[in-house]
C-alpha cells in the first residue's frame, strides 16, 4: 500500500498519478480506505486504517474537525472506576441496555463498555488533557442514566479536546484530507464498493475517489427538523448514501430530543445546553418555581432515583447516597417531562422551562466546571448563569437509527461499506445515554478502520473497478437541478419539510399526524423533482441544498414510516395513541430499505439478536439488589 507523492495545487492534498486525466476529465484519486466525515468517528477510523497500513483519505463536507463531536461537552462514558471503584464494564453495559430499553444490539453495547476505558487512555497518550481527581486520576462526572460517575471530561469542552487530539494525530500521521468536498454517490462493481463520487463545494468540479473500502462517518439527520442542535451539514448524507448503495437502516423511529436546548433568543433556538449543567447540580423548575421532575420518575427507575428533594440534595452535597436526582434520568424521560410541563401551561415566557444552577453552586464553581455554558449564555442571550436560571426546552439532537452493521467490524450488508458514529445504528437501541456517543465513535471507529483495511488487503490486485457509465450517471444526477425550467426554490421546500417534521414527527406522535407527515413528504418529493437552481456551479449554496434535500427526504420518510409502524412508546419514540411499551415490540427491530425504484422506503421486521445467558444474568435481579448496584 504505497503513498502518492505529488500535491494538489488547490488543496495541498497528495494526488494520485492519474488525477490530471482520467474518465471524463474528472479529478481522480486512488486509496485503500476512504473515510467520509471528519468528526470523531471519521478521524478515529482513519487513524486506525492508517496504522493498519492502508493508504487512507478523509473526505469531509465542511472543515476538518467541524463536527458535532465538539458538541459532546459532558464527557466520554467509560467504566474506569476513578470516582467509584465499584464501577465496571458490566454495570456500564447494563446501564446502556436499560437506557436503550433493551433494543440495543447487545454485542455492540458489550464491546463499547469493555473497550471504552482503553480508548480514553489512548486519547490521553496522544495528548488529551483531562480534568483530574484529587488523586491525579482522570476526573469522571455524573450523567443521566449512568449508575456511577463515569464520564471522563475536560470541563464542558470534552468533545472539543477530543477533536483537537484526533485531528492533531491525523495530521501528524500525514493522512490525506479533502475538505469542503461533498460525496453524492457510492460506486459499486458486482455488488461491492469500488469508490465514492463527489464535488468540490467551492468550484463545483467533480472528483472521483477509487477505493474498495468506504467508511461512512457523516453524523446525523437533525436538519430535517426546524428546532435542532445540529448544524447545516447534518442532512442524513451517510444514511441516504448507504440506502442507495443497497444497505439497510435500523431503529430510524428513535430520534433523541435533548432535554435542554436554548429557547431564547430565536436566533439560537435549539442550541445545545450540555447535560453537565444537571450533572453538576442544576435542577429543572417550571414557571411556578416547582422542581417538577419528582412527578415524572418511571417505576423502572425508582429503585435508583431519589424520590424526595431532601434525598436528592444530600446526593449532590456528599455523593454518598447513590440514588441520583431525577434530573439525571435518561434523556427521553427528561425530555417528555419538560414537554408535558410546557404543554400544561407551566412554561417560561419564551416557551421553555427553567434550568437553575445559580442557586445550587457558587459562581466560581460554575465558571470553572461550565466555562462554555457561561460564555454561551452571556454572549448569545445576555444571561449570567451564575446569577439567574436558563430558559431551555427539548431540541432535536441525535438519531439512534442508522446503517445496520456487523457489531464487530461495522460493515454493512454491502461488501466494503462500513458505518460508524451517529450514522450507524444498533448500539444505542431506542435511546442513547449521554456520554456514550464519544465512547461509541472511539471504540467502533477503531474497529471499522482496522476491518476496512483487512478487507482491502485481502483483495490483493483484484479490486472492484469503477464503471464509467456509473460516473456519467452520477454527474447527470448532480447537475439535474440546473436543467429545470421555472422550478421551485430548494430553500422553500427545506423550510416546509423542517416545519412538517417538527410539528408531525416530533417528540410526541400520533397515527393521524404521522400519516399526514407521510402525505406531505410525498408532496415534497414531487416539488423537489422540479427544484430550480440558479447561477453556476461555483460557490452555489442553492445547488448544495438541492442535493442535500434528496437525502433529507429519504431519511425523513424512513423516520416517519418507522414511527407509524411501531405502535408503542419506547425510548426516543413516544406515541400518544400507544402510551406505554409493548412486550411484543420489545423483541424486534424495524429495518428500512429503499424501494426497488428508489423513490421511497420499505419496512421489514427483524428479531433482536439473542443475548447470551452470561449477559442476561445482569438483568435477572432488580437493579437495587444486584451486586454491582453498590447500595
Amino acid at each position: 500500500m504505497s503513498e502518492a507523492n505529488d500535491r494538489h495545487p488547490m488543496t495541498g492534498n497528495r494526488m494520485s498519478s492519474d488525477e490530471s486525466g482520467g474518465m471524463h476529465g474528472i479529478e481522480q484519486h486512488s486509496y485503500d480506505v476512504v473515510v467520509i466525515g471528519a468528526g470523531g468517528a471519521g478521524l478515529r477510523a482513519a487513524i486506525a486504517a492508517h496504522d493498519a497500513g492502508a493508504r487512507t483519505a478523509i473526505v469531509c463536507k465542511s472543515l476538518l474537525g467541524k463536527a458535532h463531536t465538539v458538541m459532546a461537552e459532558g464527557g466520554i462514558a467509560a467504566a474506569m472506576g476513578n470516582r467509584w471503584p465499584e464501577d465496571n464494564w458490566e454495570v456500564h453495559f447494563r446501564d446502556t441496555m436499560r437506557g436503550g430499553k433493551m433494543l440495543n444490539n447487545w454485542r455492540m453495547a458489550q464491546l463499547h463498555a469493555q473497550e471504552a476505558p482503553e480508548r480514553v487512555m489512548e486519547l490521553e497518550d496522544w495528548g488529551a488533557l483531562f480534568d483530574r481527581t484529587e488523586d491525579g486520576l482522570i476526573s469522571q462526572r455524573d450523567f443521566g442514566g449512568h449508575k456511577y460517575a463515569r464520564l471522563a471530561h475536560v470541563g464542558d469542552r470534552t468533545g472539543l479536546e477530543m477533536i483537537r487530539t484526533l485531528q492533531q494525530r491525523a495530521v501528524q500521521l500525514g493522512i490525506d484530507v479533502f475538505m469542503e468536498c461533498t460525496v453524492t454517490d457510492l460506486m459499486k462493481d458486482d455488488g461491492k464498493i469500488s469508490g465514492a463520487f463527489g464535488y468540490w463545494r467551492e468550484t463545483g468540479r467533480f472528483v472521483m475517489f477509487e477505493a474498495p473500502s468506504v467508511i461512512l462517518a457523516t453524523g446525523g439527520i437533525g436538519k430535517s427538523f426546524k428546532v435542532t442542535s445540529n448544524s447545516w451539514e447534518y442532512t442524513g448524507d451517510g444514511h441516504a448514501l448507504a440506502m442507495r448503495a443497497g444497505a439497510s437502516l435500523i431503529n430510524m423511529e428513535f430520534v433523541q430530543f435533548h432535554p435542554t436546548g436554548m429557547v431564547w433568543p430565536p436566533s439560537v433556538k435549539g442550541l445545545l445546553v450540555t447535560e453537565s449543567v444537571r450533572g453538576d447540580g442544576g435542577i429543572l423548575k417550571n414557571s411556578d418555581g416547582k422542581r417538577f421532575m419528582f412527578d415524572y420518575i418511571p417505576d423502572f427507575f425508582k429503585a435508583e432515583t431519589a424520590d424526595t428533594e431532601e434525598e436528592a440534595d444530600r446526593w449532590y452535597d456528599d455523593k454518598k447516597n447513590n440514588r441520583r436526582p431525577p434530573e439525571l434520568l435518561p434523556r427521553d424521560e427528561v425530555a417528555r417531562a419538560i414537554n408535558s410541563e410546557i404543554k400544561a401551561g407551566r412554561g417560561t415566557p419564551h416557551g421553555g422551562i427553567f434550568l437553575d444552577i445559580a442557586s445550587r453552586r457558587s459562581p466560581e464553581f460554575i465558571r470553572k466546571r461550565l466555562p462554555s455554558m457561561y460564555h454561551q449564555f452571556k454572549e448569545l442571550a445576555d444571561v449570567d448563569i451564575t446569577a439567574e436560571p436558563m430558559e431551555i426546552g427539548p431540541t432535536c439532537h441525535y438519531v439512534m437509527g442508522g446503517v445496520e452493521v456487523d457489531a464487530d467490524t461495522q460493515e454493512s450488508a454491502v461488501t466494503g461499506l462500513y458505518a460508524v458514529g451517529e450514522c450507524s445504528g444498533g448500539m444505542h437501541g431506542s435511546n442513547r445515554l449521554g456520554g456514550n456517543s464519544l465512547g461509541d465513535l472511539l471504540v467502533f471507529g477503531k474497529r471499522a478502520g482496522e476491518a476496512a483495511t483487512a478487507y482491502t488487503s485481502s483483495l490483493g490486485d483484484n479490486r472492484p473497478r469503477v464503471d464509467e457509465a456509473d460516473v456519467t450517471a452520477a454527474q447527470q444526477s448532480a447537475l439535474a437541478p440546473f436543467e429545470v425550467e421555472g422550478g421551485e426554490n430548494p430553500y422553500t421546500i427545506q423550510s416546509d419539510l423542517q416545519q412538517s417534521m417538527n410539528d408531525l414527527v416530533g417528540i410526541i406522535r400520533t397515527a393521524s399526524e404521522l400519516e399526514q407527515s407521510l402525505s406531505e413528504i410525498e408532496a415534497f418529493k414531487v416539488r423537489a423533482a422540479s427544484m430550480k437552481v440558479e447561477g453556476h456551479r461555483q460557490y452555489n449554496p442553492g445547488w448544495h441544498l438541492a442535493l442535500d434535500l434528496r437525502n433529507m427526504l429519504i431519511v425523513s420518510e424512513a423516520i416517519a414510516k418507522a414511527a407509524l409502524a411501531r405502535q408503542e412508546s419506547r425510548g426516543g419514540h413516544t406515541r400518544d395513541d400507544f402510551p406505554g411499551p409493548n412486550a411484543e415490540w420489545g423483541t424486534k427491530n424495524l429495518v428500512v430499505n429503499l424501494t426497488a425504484d428508489g423513490t421511497g422506503v420499505d419496512l421489514t421486521e427483524k428479531p433482536l439478536p439473542v443475548m447470551p445467558d452470561e449477559l442476561k444474568k445482569y438483568f435477572d435481579a432488580p437493579p437495587a439488589a444486584t451486586k454491582e448496584a453498590g447500595n
